[in-house]
Formats: C-alpha cells, sequence, structure tokens
C-alpha cells in the first residue's frame, strides 16, 4: 500500500507501479468515483463512444453485455486488490 500527500489544490500523485499496472499515461483521462469511505480512480478509454460501439450487436443481449461488463469490473479489482 502507498501513501499520498494532498497538495494545496488536492492533488495527488498516483505511483509509478500503479500507473503502469493500467496503462495510464500522461494526458490520460481517468474516472473517479466515491465508494463509500474510500476513492476509485482507473482508466477511461480514450473514445467512450467507440470502446462501447457494437457492444449491442445483433445476437447478444442487454444481458449479456453487462454481465460481460461486470465480469471486467471484477478482473479489474481483483488486480487492484491483488487477489
Amino acid at each position: 500500500m502507498y501513501t499520498a500527500k494532498t497538495s494545496s489544490k488536492g492533488q495527488i500523485v498516483i505511483p509509478k507501479e500503479y500507473r503502469d499496472k493500467l496503462g495510464i499515461k500522461a494526458g490520460d483521462r481517468v474516472g473517479i468515483s466515491v465508494i463509500g469511505e474510500h476513492v476509485e480512480i482507473y482508466l477511461l478509454p480514450e473514445n467512450p463512444v467507440e470502446a462501447l460501439c457494437g457492444i449491442f450487436s445483433e445476437g447478444s443481449s442487454l444481458v449479456d453485455a453487462l454481465m460481460e461488463e461486470r465480469r471486467k469490473d471484477k478482473e479489474h479489482e481483483d488486480r487492484l486488490l491483488g487477489s
């Protein structure tokens, strides 16, 4: 676990090990969510529209698409927690 000190503007540095693990590069956009009493930071796709394009193509269902997204989220959470 790393700790970070906030600047007067509330800024922190994401440790290099975590940036490398998530593929975060200078200029990338990240999402930030408050989950209970902690903050979650995650890499956003460069082109969100393109990233979602085709997920509901013919033959797939909304349930299948949501289950696939949840599976990806779970893998992401497991990587972050080191499981």
